[in-house]
């Protein structure tokens, strides 16, 4: 009997694995099994191809193929899963090499798209009296290219690149690291920049010989997959995995050593989470071993938290997770007060109660006064708390941005004393709100700080967008000001909580180091461009009192147009939500979701999916309940989420944005703009949680922030 074989896969590999239907998963997976078993066992047909020793293909089933390298005696790497005529049909479009700079081994399609020569361009002969358009790489030698990381056979492809469609087609099956040299040089980049940002972090430092497979595999630049568990966890949980894999451009940010706090920033799907969970596995490997929980990992949404919590134990294991703290950054304020502050109130109440909270305040305590309950609640929660002062003082040297109403000193001396007995009246009924337990939780952290007590050698913060000012003070004085002490990662474009801060007013200085990324690795570049269409016209902060914007933001993924489509009524509605469905064929494996606007909305899918006999799932603030399923969730439950298909339902005017800000539109200008702007925000990041197909539904006038285009 034949001796086993080692079978480790490309990550080419897995993400053609990751397209098939389940049933052809299945049959992969019985074929790794198979094969390291005994490869040579007479189904599985293992011969070599073309005459190439190393290149050989295996049955996987009648009409699909396992495309193979022998790089050892008994050693074997899966570089593609083809059907059965491509591999026999086809195969000298394939190449396979050492890349000289990373000591990687590539595998790619030496001229995927029939491209013309550029002076027999389509362009060219639409218009003959106009000269070719230069190639646009013209500028950089072979060399250069070659010395950036780019694959040496695909350089006669290059050189014919004219445009930007040209080149989406070429780097489509490229390797990573020329896709991440080309766009960069595309973009505008010099080539020492993209020589010190791109090709530097991915150079290996190994003499490389270009035809040792063996010693190619084993470099960080050959993304392979070994053991058998860890296989089959790819392929029952392809998604699962994807939501951990680490570009390898992007292990310069995770492994780098900051001097100080550091924020990386990027639009949806760029992989910023990623980032973070390695980063905090970085650093806990630096740590020596017995360290109990030095490392905090936090976020502002509790069901995002959850998540995290999940994928770091996919990427780590239960090791460690012991060595982190995860928590939502509510319940960490909740835990500290806990500690320090037994006589605190115990009862937690939603900041969003506060408008009608000021309203019964003024009514039973308070009789007749000139000051409107929404404004008194907002200039509470924004001013005073979200600047966490705590003294009269400090309230009237306070800077009120965004608030919109000038106030002098005797408005405020009123407002203040309003406030304090506001704080009174909640406590004798023992309750405050979250944003009142973040300020506590903050001075006193502060006061520990003051004594060089600190709780964490690293915080890591996800989402950093929607944390207030007294999250960041707290989370300040959890960490003594060190190297590598603050890493954070966010986009303020999603941001969906009415929390704006400048972090250098904190005492989080991340000038000097900041990144940001502009590659979106989760949905394509149609559901992408409607996306961005939603957020034209706005602008949004750094988090640092400057501007940012997502120019350059792309993805390489190809996918079909997101479908829009309109109904005269809500029950309509929901019958469009049944179709779409039908034409997906019902996936209940909890690869669909549905999101809504409302709670109410969500309801009602709900049951609408059950008469129809699919199972809903809801997304509650924990994440969903079950795994399988059509889950079903408001916007905001869909923060840090992904999805293979997404319906957005009820984008309706009056919803999507609510109605109810329309009240702010004259009386309080700026708070009118802030919410628009969270309600835009809402909608991007729903629509951005699609990585294949998006359909976009509502019931009477669409919601204003659809383009006139897509209604």
């Amino acid at each position: 009997m034949s001796a086993e074989a080692r079978l480790k896969v490309l990550d080419r590999a897995e993400k053609e694995i990751m397209k098939l239907s389940r049933t052809d998963i299945g049959a992969v997976y019985e074929f790794m099994h198979k094969f390291r078993n005994n490869p040579e066992q007479p189904g599985l047909d293992l011969k070599s191809l073309h005459g190439d020793s190393r290149l050989m293909a295996a049955r996987v089933k009648r009409d699909i193929r396992a495309l193979l390298l022998h790089i050892g005696e008994r050693d074997y790497l899966l570089i593609g899963v083809e059907h059965r005529s491509s591999v026999y049909e086809d195969l000298d479009r394939y190449a396979y090499r050492i890349n000289r700079v990373t000591g990687g081994l590539e595998v790619m399609e030496v001229d995927p798209i029939d491209m013309q020569p550029v002076g027999d361009s389509i362009i060219g002969r639409l218009l003959p009296s106009t000269p070719a358009p230069a190639p646009l790489f013209s500028a950089y030698t072979d060399a250069q290219l070659i010395d950036l990381g780019v694959s040496e056979p695909l350089l006669p492809g290059i050189r014919r690149i004219v445009s930007e469609e040209e080149l989406v087609q070429l780097v489509d099956r490229a390797p990573q690291v020329t896709t991440d040299v080309l766009f960069a040089l595309y973009d505008g980049k010099t080539y020492d920049e993209v020589l010190e940002q791109i090709t530097k972090p991915v150079r290996t430092t190994d003499d490389v010989d270009v035809d040792d497979l063996a010693a190619a595999v084993q470099r960080p630049a050959t993304q392979v997959t070994t053991d058998d568990e860890a296989l089959k966890f790819m392929l029952a949980e392809s998604f699962e995995r994807w939501q951990v894999f680490l570009h390898p451009t992007q292990r310069r940010l995770v492994e780098r050593r900051y001097s100080g706090p550091a924020r990386v920033g990027g639009g949806p799907g760029t992989g910023k989470t990623i980032v973070a969970l390695h980063r905090v596995a970085h650093l806990a490997r630096q740590l020596h071993p017995g360290t109990t929980k030095p490392i905090l990992l936090t976020t502002f949404n509790r069901n995002l938290a959850a998540d995290l919590k999940t994928r770091l134990l996919a990427l780590g294991g239960a090791e460690l997770l012991e060595r982190v703290d995860i928590a939502n950054v509510d319940r960490l304020a909740a835990r500290v007060v806990a500690e320090q502050d037994p006589r605190a109130p115990k009862r937690k109440l939603d900041d969003n109660q506060a408008p009608q909270l000021w309203r019964k305040f003024l009514s039973t305590e308070n009789g007749e006064t000139t000051w409107d309950a929404d404004f008194l609640a907002a200039e509470w929660d924004q001013v005073i708390l979200g600047q966490a002062l705590t003294s009269r003082s400090d309230y009237f040297r306070a800077r009120r941005p965004y608030r919109g109403r000038n106030l002098n000193r005797m408005e405020r001396e009123e407002i203040w004393e309003l406030s304090e007995r506001f704080v009174r009246w909640l406590a004798a009924g023992d309750s405050w709100t979250w944003r009142q337990v973040a300020v506590r939780g903050a001075a006193l952290e502060m006061a520990r700080a003051a004594e060089d007590k600190y709780r964490y050698r690293h915080v890591i913060v996800d989402e950093a967008q929607d944390l207030s000012a007294a999250h960041w003070r707290m989370l300040r004085a959890m960490v003594p000001a060190a190297p590598d002490d603050l890493f954070v990662t966010g986009d303020t474009h999603q941001r969906i909580y009415d929390n704006k801060v400048t972090l250098g007013s904190l005492g989080i200085n991340i000038r000097g180091r900041s990144s940001r990324l502009t590659l979106s690795y989760r949905t394509t570049r149609q559901i992408l461009a409607a996306a961005l269409e939603i957020m034209s016209g706005e602008t949004y902060d750094d988090l640092d009192g400057g501007q940012e914007d997502l120019a350059g933001y792309r993805s390489l993924l190809r996918g079909g147009q997101p479908f829009f489509c309109g109904a005269r009524t809500w029950e309509e509605e929901r019958d469009l939500i049944v179709t779409q469905l039908d034409e997906w064929h019902r996936p209940q494996d909890g690869s669909v979701a549905i999101c809504v606007p409302t709670k109410e909305l969500a309801t009602d899918v709900m049951k609408r999916l059950e008469a129809e006999g699919i199972q809903a799932v809801e997304i509650g603030p924990d994440g969903p309940k079950v795994g399988d399923g059509v889950h079903v969730g408001t916007m905001h439950r869909f923060k840090g989420l992904e999805y293979q298909r997404v319906i957005i339902s009820g984008v309706t005017d009056g919803l999507v944005p609510r109605m109810m800000i329309s009240r702010y539109r004259d009386a309080d200008p700026a708070k009118y703009q802030r919410e628009r702007q969270r309600d835009r925000s809402l909608l991007f990041v729903a629509a951005t949680r699609a990585r294949d197909e998006l359909a976009v539904f509502w019931h009477g006038a669409p919601s204003p922030f659809l383009s006139s285009r897509r209604q």
